[in-house]
């Protein structure tokens, strides 16, 4: 029961981070949609767009693990049949952790200076990124968990 709980803790904790990260890259979009440099939108920037790419490829991959993941929590919620799944959930905080500080720091050098004003979500995102990385478990704790977990 109590894997069960931090199991559940370290999901939601790694679904946040996602979701962080999924705004990141929006106000980064956004951002670079609007702002003109050299006479055209920064978002006409061959290595920006490669930013936006990299960043959506990342948020891509740590929101389908999530989706499957929740699937497989809801089918077997105590891991009764799957005895994987305390690993899982630990490398998906891993995986959902360095995501969102990948896109915050991406969308942070996007948006530059205004990423440093207060009330900008971008701002509060730099700031809170590594405490994400650290409760629930950090990242080398939850990588040593999943192969505790696996028997390696």
């Amino acid at each position: 029961m109590i894997m069960l709980n931090f199991n559940q803790e370290r999901f939601g904790i790694a679904a946040q981070a996602v979701g962080m990260a999924r705004y990141c890259l929006t106000d980064a979009v956004e951002y670079a949609r609007q702002r003109k440099t050299f006479g055209k939108p920064l978002l006409e920037h061959q290595v920006i767009r490669h930013k936006i790419a990299e960043m959506g490829r990342q948020i891509l991959a740590s929101y389908n693990w999530m989706e499957k993941l929740a699937y497989q929590m809801n089918q077997d919620p105590i891991g009764a049949k799957d005895k994987n799944i305390g690993a899982s959930v630990a490398l998906f905080k891993v995986q959902a952790t360095k995501t969102f500080e990948f896109c915050a720091r991406e969308a942070s050098q996007i948006l530059g200076g205004p990423s440093y004003v207060s009330n900008r979500r971008i701002e509060r995102a730099y700031r809170d990124v590594r405490a994400f990385a650290i409760y629930g478990g950090s990242e080398e704790i939850m990588l040593d968990v999943s192969l505790r977990l696996a028997k390696l």
